[in-house]
């Protein structure tokens, strides 16, 4: 199984700056994580600091990891907009990024922009086939778009046919339909799936794909992470910090690796072992010592098990 970073983008008390950012992504590249990661969001429950500006602030610092978007929102951005933005991440990092997308989950989001919340599915998959296309696909795969964005073409250009785009969902059918039909990747979200869940998603998932295609590759992401001895600071972080931010019952968050390296190794192998290619892991607090724990104490038990 691969690791991979979130950035903090989140606020939850230590604030932002751009060298703390760049010491993270330094810090993962050289720990060994392969992902760095971006998340979307305009307005959330806490202070959120744009993603891809975030990403492109730290491109110089992050090795040869993938860059990946986990996810940004065509709908809310915009096809033309979001493609322009992910174009130039791609050029800058030599070809480095992954462009996962989604409708979002934030109503606050759609009624910021003016647009209808329930309106978001069928918004994201006209802008999905219009970022395809605005990104280079000439396929006849990438469908029939508005005129306007099939006369376009946007420069400079991605020094390779893509980003390539995996697909957000958190396993619905549908949502899995539309990932192994119209996505390079599945993008899955650990706090709204278990690892049994996982399986049968996963499964799913391939029922979809044409017979004896490519697996499509996929990450588990948004995996809150936090390595601690004390079951009671584990509680506490689950109860007075995670909680509030996702705004969910602390009992839907315990499949997450949040606790001794033991209880977080175990929770991992489970993944593991129910199919995750690869983990995104997002530190909740103090997150270069929490990357540094969770490959020295957490991914070796983990490895072992497995």
């Amino acid at each position: 199984m691969e690791y991979g970073a979130h950035l903090p983008l989140a606020d939850l008390g230590d604030g932002f700056s751009l060298a703390a950012l760049q010491d993270y992504a330094r810090a993962a590249s050289e720990l060994g994580y392969s992902w760095l990661c971006a998340n979307d969001h305009l307005v959330f429950s806490r202070p959120w600091l744009d993603g891809l500006t975030a990403l492109s602030a730290v491109i110089d610092r992050s090795g040869d990891m993938t860059l990946a978007t986990t996810v940004s929102l065509p709908v809310i951005r915009g096809p033309a907009v979001l493609a322009k933005a992910l174009t130039a991440l791609d050029v800058l990092s030599a070809g480095r990024v992954v462009a996962g997308v989604g409708p979002g989950s934030s109503a606050a989001d759609y009624r910021l922009v003016g647009l209808p919340f329930e309106e978001r599915w069928r918004r994201f998959d006209e802008a999905l086939r219009a970022l395809r296309k605005l990104l280079g696909d000439t396929t006849d795969d990438a469908g029939a778009v508005n005129d306007r964005f099939d006369r376009v073409r946007l420069e400079p250009r991605s020094p390779r046919p893509g980003p390539p785009l995996w697909v957000a969902s958190w396993g619905s059918p549908a949502g899995l339909r539309r990932a192994a039909e119209v996505g390079d990747g599945w993008i899955a979200s650990a706090y709204n799936v278990t690892p049994e869940r996982f399986r049968e998603r996963l499964s799913t998932l391939r029922t979809f794909q044409p017979s004896g295609g490519r697996r499509l590759p996929h990450a588990l992401a948004t995996t809150w992470a936090y390595v601690c001895e004390d079951s009671a600071d584990a509680e506490r972080m689950l109860r007075d910090v995670l909680s509030p931010l996702l705004n969910r019952p602390v009992e839907s968050l315990r499949d997450l690796p949040i606790g001794p390296a033991e209880v977080c190794a175990q929770r991992l192998g489970a993944f593991a072992a129910a199919g995750v290619e690869r983990v995104l892991l997002w530190p909740l607090t103090d997150p270069i010592r929490q990357l540094e724990l969770i490959r020295e104490r957490v991914a070796p038990l983990v490895q072992s098990s497995t």
